[in-house]
């Protein structure tokens, strides 16, 4: 089965940093492009940062200079560095594969305070 867990969100004041990881198996992880998403309360889930299997990064422009979405394969792990954070950065971030978004983790808070 497929599972993800992602880890790493907590309350940061505006201009801190976080690291969010997400731990994928059920797949080969090594294949798939994989995505970090984020939804507020009454808005719907959008993608933030994406990176193939090779390794190209793309961003939302919203996040772009201030996050960093980067993988370990020999992990099975995608992470996203979060810098500069901004109040509008608080949700709930989860990862999933871009080929198939079927499936999500339990997602982490990332929560952005004055």
């Amino acid at each position: 089965q497929v599972q993800l867990v992602e880890s790493g969100g907590g309350l940061v004041q505006a201009g801190g940093s976080l690291r969010l990881s997400c731990a994928a198996s059920g797949i080969i992880f090594s294949r798939n492009a994989m995505g970090w998403f984020r939804q507020a309360p009454g808005k719907q889930r959008e993608l933030v940062a994406s990176i193939t299997s090779a390794g190209t990064a793309a961003y939302a422009d919203s996040v772009k200079g201030r996050f960093t979405i980067s993988r370990d394969n020999a992990k099975n792990t995608v992470y996203l560095q979060m810098d500069s954070l901004k109040l509008e950065d608080t949700a709930a971030y989860y990862c999933a594969t871009i080929a198939s978004t079927n499936y999500w983790g339990q997602g982490t808070q990332v929560t952005v305070s004055s």
